[in-house]
Parts: C-alpha cells; sequence; structure tokens
C-alpha cells in the first residue's frame, strides 16, 4: 500500500512538468538542401536539451519554418536564411534561443569537415535592397529622438541622455552597412524583443511581452528616420595612428 501511494506522489508531482513540456513541442520544416547537411540533427537536440521541449521534422508547413523570408536568422550555403514562426511557446522560446549568444555559438560550432558550414554573423553580408530616401528628413529627427533617443545620443539635443554602452547616430553613419542596420534595426539584436513596425513584424506574444515601453513605428516613420539620418555628418574618428 505504502509503494501503491509513493508511486501516485511521484505521478502527481511529475505531472506539472510533464504538462509544461508538452506545451512546447512544436514541428519544424526546412529545405532539404539544410536537412541533408546533418545541421538539423545537431542543432534541435541542444535546443531541445536546454528547453524540455521536443521538435519533430515536417516535410513543410512547420509551426517553425527554415526558409527565405521572415526573420534572418544565419548563413550558408550561400545564402541567408530566415525563419518564421506561429508564436505559440515552443516556437517563440526557439526563435530567441537561435538569435542568442548561445544559439549562434551552436550555429558555428555546426563543422562536419573541421570548418563551419553555417555563420550567425549576417548583419553586414546581407545584401540591401536599394533604398529611396524619400522620407521626411524634419519628421524622421523627431521620430529618432521619441523612439532612439532613450538608448541613442541622436543629435547634440540629447547628447547625455543617451546610453554609454550604445552608439550614436553619428558614429553608426561611419558604417559602410549604415543604411542596411537602420532600415533592418528591428532584426537586429535587441530590437527584436521590444520593437515593431506595422505589417512587417509579428505581434508579440502574450507569453512574452516586451520588457520595456515597445517602440512602434510604420514602413512610413521609418523611411523618414532613414532620411534624418542620411542628414548626419559622419563622426570624425580622427586620422590613423602614423608611425613616427
Amino acid at each position: 500500500m505504502c509503494n501503491v501511494k509513493l508511486l501516485a506522489i511521484v505521478i502527481c508531482m511529475g505531472l506539472p512538468f510533464a504538462v509544461f513540456a508538452q506545451d512546447r513541442d512544436f514541428t519544424l520544416s526546412a529545405p532539404a538542401e539544410i536537412v541533408e547537411t546533418g545541421f538539423l540533427q545537431y542543432l534541435l537536440p541542444r535546443f531541445s536539451l536546454k528547453h524540455a521541449a521536443r521538435v519533430a521534422q515536417v516535410d513543410d508547413g512547420g509551426d517553425v519554418a527554415i526558409g527565405a523570408v521572415g526573420v534572418p536568422a544565419f548563413a550558408g550555403l550561400g545564402r541567408v536564411w530566415h525563419i518564421t514562426q506561429s508564436g505559440a511557446e515552443g516556437p517563440e522560446l526557439f526563435k530567441a534561443w537561435l538569435l542568442s549568444d548561445i544559439g549562434k555559438r551552436t550555429i558555428e560550432g555546426f563543422r562536419p569537415d573541421g570548418t563551419s558550414l553555417f555563420t550567425a554573423e549576417i548583419a553586414v553580408k546581407v545584401a540591401a535592397p536599394a533604398q529611396v530616401l524619400d522620407g521626411d528628413p524634419v519628421a524622421g529627427e523627431a521620430l529618432s529622438l521619441r523612439h532612439c533617443g532613450r538608448c541613442h545620443v541622436i543629435n547634440e539635443s540629447n547628447r547625455m541622455k543617451g546610453m554609454g554602452q550604445t552608439p550614436s547616430f553619428a558614429l553608426m553613419r561611419t558604417f559602410a552597412d549604415w543604411q542596411i542596420r537602420f532600415a533592418r534595426f528591428y532584426t537586429l539584436n535587441p530590437h527584436p524583443s521590444f520593437s515593431q513596425v506595422e505589417n512587417v513584424t509579428p505581434p508579440f506574444s502574450d507569453k512574452f511581452p516586451p520588457a520595456i515601453v515597445p517602440v512602434e513605428i510604420t514602413e512610413d516613420e521609418l523611411q523618414a528616420i532613414l532620411a534624418y539620418v542620411a542628414t548626419i555628418a559622419p563622426a570624425d574618428l580622427g586620422a590613423p595612428l602614423q608611425n613616427q
């Protein structure tokens, strides 16, 4: 009798975890060229071990889909691969994990022939579509100060209000790929966790609300910000040191 009661207690104690883990289970689909590399057999068990979630591969239409659309996640085989996901708990966890530092290291760690087949460093390698900067730079300045000025120094008007670890707009204008970075800021960490671009980004999950007041803008407003940033003179970083 005691053994029966003990077994019942063990089962009851384990039940919430089993139900919780089951809620995280999801399906994933990817093109055959990725599947054939063995990348998913390497990647998915590591995610499952971390988050106690089972991932089943399907041919297409998965809760998480790797392909040509969605959030840029990694590059390899001559192209950039994106992910889309259903917004359920498991897929949300997978996206966050894949874009995290741990996920990036896991991607880089897949080395079937001793060399990384995929890379997570895609920010400066993604070819940008031609941008027509036809936005209103005056409106763009006001939008930049309102939405970006809490972290970045935009210009002299908020010179003392930016965060020390974030680059100023003038500094970012020195980057060769500044236009890509600004046009796709919502895909670059840490912005995806608190940024919404109307009709572009998926809505936040009810289970994972942003930790800070979100940045919510339209595509036209983003164009205005780009038009304003184009008017900013790149920061003068000084001449390179010369051997005397």
